[in-house]
């Protein structure tokens, strides 16, 4: 089965001050189509970065990011926002509501980008399945940081993305919402049969995913899989480096 995420010697290097920072250094792994994976380690690890160069938001030094297919690392900035729009979901720990639409409108934009028809209705739907059908007119200010977080959450399953990057999705919230927002994430990924790829702190959400990538000093230290993995219709071949 060819993976929907494919990353070969993937290295990131800035200058800074006359000499080069390695950000990320040769990394190296595989994602299957519908699987769950984190990516955790200290802060400067490499793991926002990382995640960036996987969505195609950056552009890495060397190696090959494939997504879906479609070789990322080649591709002009405007070509990236499209395979982004087709095929990518985010969450971010900020939210990055837009201040000025309500939630319902925060949640069409991305169906309005791919220039779909009848896309209120949709809209609606993912609120409700996030529980915030009732909220739909309110502004980003009117709503707590939880409400915040589960409209992102709608508007990153409006698209229906064949892969979800969520960076820190919980790390804004307190323990009891934090919580409701990593089962919502986890229902409404199943439901879909999305790819989750999902950096956090947080070990106890880490083990939730099947797959566990550890960095350190911008390294892939190790790969474990977890005991969610057990029980997984993937099997045991998955290429997975």
């Amino acid at each position: 089965m060819t993976p929907i995420l494919h990353i070969q010697d993937l290295t990131k290097t800035y200058q800074s001050t006359g000499q080069t920072l390695t950000v990320l250094d040769n990394i190296n792994f595989s994602v299957e189509a519908g699987s769950t994976i984190s990516i955790v380690g200290p802060s400067g690890s490499g793991k926002t970065t990382l995640l960036g160069l996987c969505a195609g938001l950056d552009r890495s030094t060397s190696g090959m990011v494939e997504l879906n297919g479609i070789r990322l690392d080649t591709l002009t900035e405007d070509a990236r926002a499209q395979v982004r729009n087709q095929y990518v979901g985010f969450i971010f720990q900020n939210f990055q509501l837009l201040p000025t639409l309500t939630a319902l409108e925060n949640v069409m934009v991305p169906l309005e980008l791919r220039g779909e028809r009848n896309i209120k209705p949709q809209a609606i739907d993912l609120l409700d399945k996030v529980g915030l059908a009732n909220r739909s007119h309110h502004y980003p200010a009117q709503l707590s940081g939880g409400e915040q977080q589960r409209v992102s959450l709608a508007r990153a399953f409006s698209n229906k993305p064949k892969i979800l990057f969520a960076d820190e999705p919980t790390g804004n919230l307190d323990a009891e919402t934090g919580e409701r927002v990593e089962k919502l994430i986890f229902d409404l990924n199943r439901e879909a049969g999305t790819t989750l790829v999902l950096v956090t702190h947080d070990a106890e959400l880490a083990s939730r995913t099947q797959r566990i990538l550890r960095m350190k000093g911008g390294k892939l230290i190790s790969d474990e899989r977890t005991e969610s993995f057990s029980g997984s219709t993937l099997g045991q071949q998955t290429g997975f480096n």
